[in-house]
């Protein structure tokens, strides 16, 4: 008996089927249907087959979308970045703790305003779905408005979104520090408030330990404790000054990451951005807790932090996902993001192919953000996020989307070629809210 759907789309469908670990357990998960129909009802995927096995489904021989000529592939998944860095992007010549100084700080200062929170925000979304981003793993700051305003935001577009606000109690301007008992208190009531409120999950987000009191990290391991479920959400070992810092101030602890795990911030959902410059018990820690890292090629290259060691993560099993970084990072694109990680891969002499870079930017990052039984590919029952890529929207495009052999090729060549230009539809939750050539969201 046929399924009930609503919305029927035909098209050219790639996803990574399910979880894998290393380039070749991905490339034999891949699945490529050149002539495919997808099936939603209620924002959930019904099915995706073959055309010719799937037409019979349909109530009438054109009910159905036409994507032909296009590459629909799972939406992607941010696993970290900065909304309220948006509007200082690109700014030049520093590295991380003073760019933090000069540039950081002082944007995140305009968000005790909520009206200027409230367009940011819309902002800030807009450009994620106009890169084809369906989910994002996001900072806010000090501020609780910025978060009620972010996620009031994306609440309107059904989105899935993580995020919390900033907690930071020293080491930073006097206008973004607060107190412990202030940042225990607000915290919990905007967990109260939005964890869990339809699509909408909670990261705690101490800013990382140089701005962390050891009573401000207890605060965050009290809250862990009471909300089990939400996701933690910092930085580590960005930076080579940052690390010798944290070595520093908590000389009691043999390692940066050993701050963490002390006040049992370690574990499933708990996201490390950046995680260059860790040393073999760090790598241990992370795996044997199950905690996540965010690889962020283009911040890592633009504030001259390091190169991520994608192989070294791979070899030690500890989950992974993309984050574009912005403000650091510098563009929303994951496309343009991918470019870069293979660029760092091939530094350090990794070729990066293009089922595994698709992998880490989908199914991989909602691994990573253990999301991965929601959203990562057109599996039924997942929730229907999925970005419609226009694959030659460019003369040289055209060239080489019409001269390469295979779909991976086709999709190296979006990861090197591609931006912003290529994203012609954006869904989320079963509508599309975002397609080329609109002025706005759609309502």
């Amino acid at each position: 008996m046929a399924m009930p759907w609503t919305t029927a789309i035909r098209g050219h469908f790639f996803d990574i089927t399910a979880v894998a670990e290393g380039a070749e357990a991905i490339a034999q998960r891949a699945r490529n249907i050149e002539d495919g129909l997808l099936l939603l009802d209620e924002g959930r995927i019904v099915s995706l087959v073959p055309w010719e096995e799937g037409r019979a489904q349909l109530r009438h021989e054109q009910d159905y979308l036409d994507y032909r000529g296009k590459l629909i592939v799972p939406g992607f998944v941010d696993s970290h970045i900065h909304y309220p860095q948006t509007e200082m992007i690109g700014a030049y010549g520093e590295q991380l703790l003073t760019w933090l100084e000069n540039y950081t700080f002082p944007v995140e200062g305009q968000y005790h305003s909520p009206d200027h929170a409230a367009r940011m925000s819309a902002f800030f979304l807009n450009q994620l779905l106009a890169n084809g981003t369906t989910t994002a793993l996001v900072f806010g700051t000090v501020h609780p408005q910025s978060v009620d305003a972010l996620f009031s935001a994306a609440q309107r577009l059904e989105m899935r979104l993580i995020a919390g606000k900033v907690m930071m109690d020293r080491n930073a301007p006097d206008y973004l520090t607060e107190s412990v008992e202030q940042s225990y208190q607000q915290t919990r009531e905007l967990i109260e408030r939005w964890h869990n409120n339809g699509r909408l999950g909670y990261a705690l987000t101490p800013r990382f330990a140089p701005t962390s009191s050891p009573q401000l990290l207890a605060a965050v391991q009290a809250l862990r404790e009471a909300y089990p479920d939400t996701w933690l959400h910092t930085h580590l070992s960005e930076n080579l000054d940052e690390v010798a810092w944290v070595q520093a101030l908590w000389p009691e602890h043999e390692s940066y990451l050993g701050v963490y795990h002390h006040y049992q911030l370690t574990g499933k959902r708990s996201v490390f951005a950046h995680a260059i410059h860790l040393a073999e018990q760090e790598w241990e820690c992370l795996r044997n807790t199950d905690s996540s890292v965010a690889f962020c090629p283009t911040s890592n290259l633009f504030l001259g932090s390091g190169l991520f060691r994608l192989q070294t993560c791979q070899q030690k099993r500890v989950r992974m996902g993309i984050g574009t970084d912005v403000g650091a990072g510098t563009t929303f694109s994951m496309l343009q993001t991918l470019g870069e990680a293979y660029k760092v891969a091939q530094l350090q002499s990794y070729r990066l192919c293009a089922s595994e870079a698709f992998y880490h930017a989908t199914l991989g990052g909602a691994h990573a953000l253990d999301l991965d039984d929601k959203i990562g590919n057109f599996q039924p029952g997942k929730e229907a996020d999925f970005v419609v890529l226009d694959p030659a929207v460019t003369p040289l495009q055209t060239l080489r989307f019409n001269n390469s052999r295979d779909i991976y090729e086709k999709l190296f060549v979006l990861m090197t070629l591609g931006d912003d230009r290529n994203i012609w539809r954006t869904w989320v939750n079963g509508k599309c809210v975002w397609q080329r050539d609109a002025l706005e969201v759609a309502a």
